[in-house]
């Protein structure tokens, strides 16, 4: 498994760099005024969309009912079932684009009404809304794909799909001077990057002969799975993107830029969720899913708690960084061009709120998949929906004193409240990990966690002291020597604290998995004379 969630994670951590880049090129260009805000608002829209109902609920949905439809059927049921979802997904969202086109200026008074007060952020907002939103359609296609994909272990191109949606912002960008804006280049690099993502990953689907064909949908028993699973994995995903909404919303009444540093400090903030809790949860659920429907609950759960040490080994020092030296971070990365150190300084602030947060927002994928692989998408809607309302109720309580800062920090306490109860949940149905499997690493870890975050704050007012004397790239050379510095010391003090014999275990674990053969798709494929064993029992369906 920590093969496989390497070869996520690190295709991701090349997505995330590159996604950077983008963003240096885009606080350049756009900076943090009206144009940036109106973007962000018309990317944010589709994204919001996205999370419910593509990599939120329909992930969560259809990675374990496809996982035991292969498992328990063969690759020819499992294949049936995903051109059946295929072909109700593409009409769902061909109606839900033609409504969104035709009410696009509803939409963006209802999700941002702040901006009504501003005719020139709202009609550019709108514009540029329309240009946007069918990257909704298409991002759901190519999210159906990679599902296939990776309950069939090909984790590659999925992880690698959202490189090309950076690459094609910063194309575009760097050709502003072509289009009415750097709002509308930005605009129609989101766009293109739908087409291209999904060419990616339907390419290798198909090369693998996983690809789709569409058929008329039917209530057979892998269906009714999906869309049992389906109804409560929606409203689950539609309370966390409400609080998520709730900061589009409320952002819209606070000043010009508000919506920017919340956008560039969430960017930093997302790196490791990116590179480490979607890489450990996109691996974990097909993963889990398989061990469940074979029987092996000791195997699921020592997947999940090798998954959680594993993510919060890679996770303390990026929240210990933020939450030590944020404002540094931001002028390193970001203070140049359009961007103002005032601009850095509010994005720090925020950045600081967010990563408050980050530890449980890289485990929340840890936490969740065990109850999608067995099919319950219901409980941790429970723990979702409760989060999401106290987050936005301190939304409204700290937005006033706090600004953007505030929504950032309401983000954050909503987070951890959706992990305890989830932790909780979990041991109340029974398939919680067990105290002794993480338990004293994680006390371990997080103490050298804290003891990281204070030698890094005390560390930078040593290297900016050393720096003093220098008048151009002072914050990036001071940053790139704490991030070489502290990334030796941090992985000597776990090694000190953990000892050799854990790293061994990681390593024999790696081992392990790079001795055995890649799956073959053609071994998943049942004797098509045998009607038993290659369709779907007519019967209930197994527990898992």
């Amino acid at each position: 498994m920590i093969r496989r969630i390497a070869t996520v994670g690190g295709l991701t951590l090349v997505s995330r760099l590159s996604g950077f880049i983008r963003d240096v090129v885009m606080a350049a260009i756009l900076g943090a005024g009206p144009i940036a805000d109106a973007f962000f608002v018309a990317f944010r829209l589709p994204n919001h969309f996205r999370a419910i109902f593509a990599e939120g609920a329909f992930a969560a949905a259809f990675v374990p009912a496809y996982a035991h439809t292969l498992e328990k059927a063969g690759l020819p049921a499992a294949k049936l079932f995903a051109d059946q979802v295929a072909a109700a997904l593409i009409a769902i969202n061909l109606v839900l684009l033609a409504i969104a086109l035709l009410f696009t200026p509803d939409v963006v008074a209802l999700l941002a009404p702040g901006l009504s007060d501003d005719p020139e952020r709202f009609d550019l907002a709108v514009a540029l809304t329309r240009i946007t939103f069918p990257y909704l359609a298409l991002v759901s296609l190519e999210t159906l794909f990679a599902g296939i994909l990776n309950a069939n272990n090909r984790f590659a191109s999925a992880a690698g799909a959202s490189i090309l949606l950076n690459v094609s912002l910063i194309a575009t960008l760097a050709l502003t001077p072509y289009f009415e804006s750097a709002g509308h280049a930005a605009a129609w690099g989101v766009l293109i990057a739908g087409v291209a993502m999904v060419l990616l990953v339907g390419g290798d689907a198909e090369m693998h002969g996983y690809g789709i064909r569409l058929r008329r949908p039917k209530l057979d028993e892998p269906t009714r799975r999906f869309l049992k699973a389906l109804g409560p994995a929606i409203i689950g995903a539609g309370g966390v993107q409400l609080a998520l909404f709730a900061d589009t919303v409320i952002a819209s009444f606070l000043p010009a830029g508000s919506l920017s540093a919340l956008y560039y400090a969430d960017r930093i903030n997302q790196l490791p969720i990116g590179v480490v809790g979607i890489a450990v949860g996109t691996v974990l659920l097909p993963e889990m899913s398989r061990r469940l429907a074979a029987g092996d609950t000791a195997g699921a759960a020592k997947a999940q708690a090798r998954g959680i040490q594993l993510a919060l080994l890679l996770t303390l020092p990026c929240a210990a960084a933020a939450v030590a030296i944020p404002d540094l971070i931001m002028r390193a990365l970001f203070a140049r061009g359009a961007f103002t150190s005032a601009d850095a300084l509010a994005a720090g602030h925020t950045l600081a709120a967010y990563s408050l947060g980050l530890i449980p927002f890289v485990l929340l994928r840890s936490f969740t998949a065990p109850f999608y692989a067995r099919g319950d998408t219901a409980t941790p809607v429970k723990a979702a929906i409760l989060a999401a309302l106290v987050n936005i109720a301190l939304k409204v309580v700290l937005m006033g004193p706090l600004a953007q800062v505030g929504l950032a920090l309401a983000t954050s306490v909503g987070a951890w409240i959706n992990l305890c109860l989830l932790a909780f949940l979990a041991r109340r149905q029974g398939f919680a990990v067990s105290g002794a499997a993480i338990g004293g690493t994680v006390a371990k870890l997080a103490a050298v966690g804290i003891a990281f975050a204070i030698a890094l704050y005390f560390g930078a007012i040593g290297v900016r002291s050393a720096l003093s004397s220098m008048t151009m790239f002072r914050d990036e050379t001071a940053l790139g020597i704490l991030v070489v510095v502290g990334g030796i010391v941090y992985f000597a003090a776990v090694l000190a604290v953990l000892g050799r014999a854990w790293f061994a275990g990681l390593m024999k674990e790696i081992e392990r998995e790079a001795d055995l053969p890649p799956p073959d798709a053609t071994e998943l494929i049942e004797d098509p004379t045998d009607d038993s064993e290659s369709m779907p029992d007519s019967g209930p369906p197994p527990r898992i």
